[in-house]
């Protein structure tokens, strides 16, 4: 395979899907595969991680073996194996790394580890060859919410991040709330529909504040106020949540904008950019901004093992491998380098 575009088998299982890729360098996804865990998690209102890890283990050996077929080739074809090794539930995150050490070692490959969150980061450069360095990334899910000035592979500066719940987390703690399933975000925005986003009065907190980081806990707590109230509709609590979140999350890039310095695009990323009232609301504060607003197809927001994929052929293009006793990291910033902040847990 050509230096410059090579092949890449990706895997991915941080959390409830487990996914195998075969991308090449040059953007062109041969193959991808994709089991979820729905029905598993239903029960619980939310993922349990050791239900989570045993799914990865029973369906990832089928999975390589159904993408490596998909894409027509062999496993000796492939340049280098791509696997996310965190942050994520370190169990899920343990299966897959595993899984991509042993296909490495048996094809005498490069491993390339890949951080999760630099998978959606670079995600939109797959489907874009457009998108040049540096841009700024709201990159928001169930699990993070950060604001981000990217100027390459592996440079990363982080201007603001959630003090508590990211907004992911939020849709699906409502949803759970409101009584609507899981997985919550998609059940949310469902409901939203049918609702008035101005019925029900909820906070936006941190709007307005010097520093362009999230809290989406008030927030919440809000919900399960105006809920216990009897007086509101399921879908006006809903359009009227996710509004509130829109709202936070415009202000706070908008104040990141003002910080970043200059960037060729807005871009947004991760599970929740795959609402499409958050998506109309950044590509309208893009336009007004005069930047370009780029954001994956839909099925390139959740998780998935295209974007590990593509990550590791950026990484590997770059030149970057990594030794088979790479660990797995349940928490994993893209910028390590940035300061704590106040009142902010783990995920920051």
């Amino acid at each position: 395979m050509s230096a410059s575009a090579p092949l890449v088998l990706g895997i991915e299982s941080s959390c409830d899907e487990t996914a195998v890729a075969v991308v090449r360098g040059d953007r062109s996804i041969l193959s991808h595969r994709l089991a979820g865990q729905e029905a598993a998690h239903a029960p619980y209102g939310g993922v349990v991680p050791e239900i989570a890890a045993r799914a990865h283990v029973e369906i990832l050996p089928a999975l390589v073996e159904g993408a490596l077929a998909d894409a027509k080739v062999a496993l000796a074809d492939i340049d280098a194996v791509a696997a996310t090794a965190g942050p994520g539930l370190i169990g899920g995150v343990m299966v897959g790394l595993v899984m991509g050490k042993a296909l490495a070692h048996a094809a005498g490959k490069p491993l390339v580890a890949v951080n999760h969150l630099e998978g959606h980061a670079l995600s939109p450069r797959l489907t874009d060859p457009d998108l040049t360095f540096p841009y700024l990334l709201l990159l928001v899910s169930g699990g993070h919410c950060q604001l981000l000035r990217v100027d390459g592979v592996g440079a990363y500066r982080r201007l603001g991040t959630t003090i508590d719940d990211a907004a992911g987390e939020a849709f699906d703690k409502t949803a759970k709330l409101l009584g609507l399933g899981y997985p919550g975000g998609p059940r949310v925005e469902e409901s939203a529909r049918a609702g008035d986003p101005k019925s029900v009065p909820l906070p936006r907190p941190l709007i307005g504040s010097a520093d362009p980081h999230f809290s989406f806990a008030g927030l919440k707590s809000a919900v399960l106020r105006a809920h216990a109230a009897g007086k509101y509709s399921i879908p006006d609590i809903a359009a009227s949540f996710q509004q509130a979140v829109v709202d936070c999350l415009i202000d706070r890039t908008l104040r990141a904008l003002d910080m970043a310095g200059p960037v060729d695009a807005l871009v947004v990323a991760g599970g929740v950019a795959a609402n499409r009232a958050v998506r109309t609301a950044l590509e309208r504060l893009a336009e007004g901004r005069g930047l370009r607003f780029v954001a994956p197809p839909l099925w390139l927001c959740t998780d998935n093992a295209a974007m590990i994929a593509w990550a590791g052929a950026e990484r590997f293009m770059a030149g970057h491998t990594d030794p088979l006793d790479v660990a797995a990291r349940p928490r994993w910033p893209l910028d390590p380098q940035a300061d704590k902040v106040r009142g902010a847990g783990v995920k920051a």
